[in-house]
C-alpha cells in the first residue's frame, strides 16, 4: 500500500472552487478579446483588387473546301436511339417520341417488317418527324455491315406513311463508305491490349498477327516498348463506323528489328502480302490446312487402323475435333469435290504447274464450292469429319507432284512466284502511296481517318 506523500502515491491536487472559477472567467474574457481583435482586423483589411478582364474577337473566313450546311427541308426533327437489352418495340417508339396510330400494330403483323421482330442490342433505330411531329420515316439499322464475295454492304428496314393512313415497309441496302484509317501504338503488356488502346478492331489485329507470325512469335517475342504503325480499311454508314476491311500495311518494330507487311494484288491474279521490298511473306503452299491441330499419322509405311495390314500412307493425318475449319494450302481450282470410297468426303485442288492437294474425311464442304471454283490460299473449303475409312475425326492431307504423293512435312515446298517486271513497277507505285500515308503518323497531330477511297 502506498503511503500518502510517497513518490508512488497518485497526485491529488485540490484547488479552491473560487480559484477555478477565476481561471474559467479569465479564459473566456481572453477568447472574447481575441475574437474581437480578429473581427476588427477583418473589417479594416482592404479588399483585393479585381483583375482587369479583356475581351477580343476576330472574324474568321471558312476555307473554300468547307461548306455551311443549311437546314433540311425534308424533315424538321431527327431522333435516334440505341437498342438496349430487354427493349420492346413500344419502348423504342416512346423514346423516339413517335405516336402514330396503327404503327405498332403494322410493325407487328406486316411480313415486310419482319426484320424488326429481332431487336439486336447496340443497333440503332432512327426516326424523322415534321414540325407537327408526324412521322416521315422510321429506320431500323439491323445490319450495319456485312461482307459477301468481297463486297461490303449496309442494310436497314425503312417504314414510311403511304399517304392513305397506312404504312409501307421496305428493306434497303447500300454500300457503306470505305475509308483509310491510320494508327500507331506501343506494346506494354500484349498485342491486343495495345491495339485496344488505339481502338483498332480485333479483325485487323488478327490480320497483323497472321501476316507477321512467320517473323514474330506474338506470345514469346513481344517486349515492352515494341511499336507498330498500321494502315487499314474501315467502313462507315451515315457517319458511324460499322466495320473494318483489309489490313493494307503494317510496320512492327520488335526488339529493335523492323518487320513489314503490305497488301498487293497483281493484275488478273489473287492478292497477297509482301514486305516493303516486294518479297512475298508466304510461300506458294502452307505446311498445314488446319490452324490448330497435331499430326496423328505421318507420311510413309504404317499399319492400317481399320484393315490391320501394313501399307503405304500417302499423306499426313491431322487429328482435330469434328467441325474444325479446313483451309486451302495454296491458290487453286477445285478439280474434284464429292465422295471417294476410303477418302469419304474429299476435295482435290489443282494448283499452278503439276501441283495438286487432297483433303479427305470431311464432314461437310464449304457452301458454294463446286468443280471449277477458284479458291485462294487460306480460304475455307470444308470441315474436319470422319467420313470414309476413318476411326475418328481427322484431316487426311496429301501433297502431290505430277499425281505422285510427296511428304509435305519434309519436302521443300515451292516458294511463291516472284513478281514480274510490270508487277514490280505497279507494286512500287502502291508502296509509295502506303508510305506517304503512313508518314502522316509522324505529323504534329496525326490523323486517324485519312481519306475516303
Amino acid at each position: 500500500m502506498s503511503r500518502k506523500g510517497s513518490p508512488d502515491a497518485p497526485l491529488n491536487i485540490q484547488q479552491p472552487r473560487h480559484r477555478r472559477a477565476y481561471f474559467i472567467k479569465t479564459g473566456l474574457i481572453g477568447l472574447s478579446l481575441l475574437a474581437f481583435v480578429g473581427a476588427a482586423a477583418i473589417a479594416v483589411m482592404p479588399a483585393a483588387p479585381q483583375p482587369t478582364i479583356y475581351q477580343a474577337s476576330q472574324t474568321l473566313t471558312l476555307p473554300a473546301e468547307l461548306t455551311v450546311l443549311s437546314p433540311s427541308t425534308e424533315h424538321d426533327y431527327l431522333a435516334e436511339t440505341r437498342i438496349r437489352r430487354g427493349d420492346t418495340l413500344a419502348a423504342l417508339l416512346q423514346r423516339l417520341n413517335i405516336n402514330e396510330p396503327g404503327l405498332q400494330q403494322f410493325l407487328t403483323v406486316n411480313q415486310d417488317a419482319r426484320s424488326i421482330y429481332k431487336l439486336y442490342p447496340g443497333r440503332s433505330v432512327q426516326a424523322a418527324l415534321d414540325a407537327d411531329k408526324n412521322l416521315q420515316w422510321l429506320r431500323y439499322n439491323h445490319t450495319p455491315y456485312t461482307e459477301q464475295n468481297g463486297s461490303a454492304s449496309a442494310a436497314w428496314l425503312e417504314i414510311s406513311p403511304d399517304g392513305q393512313g397506312g404504312f409501307n415497309a421496305q428493306e434497303q441496302q447500300e454500300a457503306p463508305t470505305p475509308n483509310l484509317r491510320l494508327a500507331k501504338g506501343e506494346i506494354s503488356s500484349s498485342l491486343f491490349a495495345a491495339t485496344d488502346a488505339q481502338n483498332i478492331p480485333d479483325a485487323i489485329t488478327l490480320q497483323m498477327a497472321d501476316m507477321l507470325s512467320s517473323k514474330i512469335d506474338f506470345i514469346k517475342d513481344l517486349r515492352k516498348g515494341d511499336t507498330f504503325e498500321v494502315l487499314y480499311e474501315s467502313y462507315t454508314h451515315e457517319g458511324q463506323e460499322v466495320g473494318s476491311g483489309r489490313l493494307l500495311a503494317v510496320e512492327f518494330v520488335n526488339q529493335g528489328n523492323s518487320y513489314q507487311a503490305a497488301w498487293f494484288k497483281p493484275e488478273n491474279e489473287s492478292g497477297g502480302y509482301y514486305d516493303f521490298n516486294g518479297q512475298s511473306l508466304r510461300g506458294a503452299f502452307l505446311r498445314s490446312a488446319l490452324k490448330f491441330s497435331r499430326v496423328s499419322s505421318t507420311f510413309g509405311t504404317r499399319r492400317h487402323p481399320i484393315h490391320g495390314h501394313w501399307t503405304g500412307h500417302k499423306g499426313v493425318d491431322y487429328a482435330a475435333p469434328s467441325g474444325t475449319p479446313i483451309h486451302a494450302t495454296a491458290d487453286g481450282t477445285v478439280e474434284f469435290i464429292g465422295t471417294q470410297r476410303g477418302y469419304g468426303n474429299v476435295i482435290i485442288l489443282q494448283h499452278h504447274g503439276q501441283y495438286t492437294t487432297l483433303y479427305a474425311h470431311q464432314s461437310r464442304f464449304a457452301p458454294g464450292l463446286r468443280k471449277g471454283s477458284k479458291v485462294q490460299q487460306g480460304e475455307l473449303i470444308g470441315y474436319v469429319g470422319a467420313t470414309g475409312w476413318a476411326t475418328g475425326p481427322h484431316l487426311h492431307y496429301e501433297f502431290r507432284v505430277a499425281n505422285t504423293p510427296i511428304d509435305p512435312l519434309s519436302v521443300d515446298l515451292p516458294v511463291q512466284r516472284s513478281l514480274e517486271a510490270k508487277q514490280k513497277e505497279a507494286f512500287t507505285t502502291v508502296m509509295a502511296s502506303y508510305k506517304d500515308t503512313l508518314s502522316l503518323l509522324h505529323a504534329p497531330v496525326a490523323p486517324t481517318l485519312v481519306a475516303q477511297r
